[in-house]
């Protein structure tokens, strides 16, 4: 990774131009070319120092809820109940810990109850039934940057 590049992923990581041609913006930044930009993007993609590019939304100011779930998961049925949760488009991170309660994933909807209802649904489905709806009670934003 060179300058050029750092230079690039310090731009993007939280200010991504919104327009229709976002690495144009990027390259007359910098007195690149478009195509260059796009490509150097595409090599750290690659390179798996980019792991996606997209948006963060608020849930509350889009008109929808999110929560955080904890299930306890017995070691045979880990790779089943992930599959689960994951085809559920709400399901925004899905993740593994070390704790009794070891499969953590956040979910967001238009209410508690669509939410409840899945959550429902995701026992039914895997005989799991150990899962936790632990809505936040007060949010809690925090702007990650990392200054390359």
């Amino acid at each position: 990774m060179d300058d050029t590049d750092r230079a690039i992923l310090n731009r993007i990581q939280s200010d991504f131009p919104i327009t229709s041609r976002p690495y144009l913006a990027v390259a007359q930044e910098f007195g690149l070319e478009e195509d260059e930009v796009i490509k150097r993007i595409s090599h750290l993609k690659e390179r798996g120092i980019i792991r996606r590019i997209g948006a963060n939304f608020v849930p509350g100011r889009l008109g929808f809820i999110s929560t955080l779930c904890a299930a306890r998961v017995p070691q045979e049925k880990l790779v089943q109940f992930s599959e689960v949760v994951n085809r559920y488009p709400g399901v925004t991170h899905n993740y593994r810990r070390d704790h009794d309660f070891n499969i953590w994933f956040t979910f967001i909807a238009e209410s508690m109850e669509e939410i409840d209802a899945y959550l429902k649904e995701i026992a039914l489905e895997t005989g799991v039934v150990d899962i936790l709806n632990l809505p936040a009670t007060k949010v809690y934003k925090i702007k990650a940057y990392f200054e390359l």
